[in-house]
């Protein structure tokens, strides 16, 4: 692969954690039509379940969930030996949570309303750079 073609979204195995129904399926359906391969769930415990059993590459994660709070899946996730790459996803424009976020591994963070163009480009560049690191 050359260095200056960014790394498609294809076959790459992503979870999308969001307790709102609606906005799960629209971030799902844009990456489908990039070619990966989604999962989706609501709440936290089951999103640390899944990575914990079938992990993922990508994880796009909402901060305000049920059962377990997007902050502790995060915690969560960057302690396996091999983590996912993680975008939060939040309405809370506070940069203390973004910071905190920072501080628990996060690997990009996007403000709500999500522009789905944004999280695929923010998807596609982590993602080159994790491959170029590995």
């Amino acid at each position: 692969m050359e260095h200056d073609e960014a790394l498609r979204l294809e076959d790459v195995k992503i979870l999308v954690v969001d307790d709102d129904p609606e906005v799960r399926a629209a971030i799902d359906h844009a990456l489908q039509a990039e070619g990966a391969l989604t999962q989706t769930c609501g709440d936290g415990n089951t999103a640390v379940r899944i990575v914990d059993t079938d992990p993922p590459e990508l994880v796009v994660l909402d901060m305000m969930l049920p059962k377990r709070s997007g902050f502790l899946v995060l915690e969560k996730i960057k302690q396996i030996e091999e983590p996912p790459v993680v975008i939060m996803c939040t309405a809370n424009e506070g940069k203390r949570h973004q910071q905190y976020a920072e501080v628990l591994g996060v690997d990009g963070y996007i403000l709500k309303p999500v522009r789905l163009e944004r999280l695929i480009g923010m998807a596609e560049d982590l993602l080159a750079k994790r491959a170029e690191q590995a």
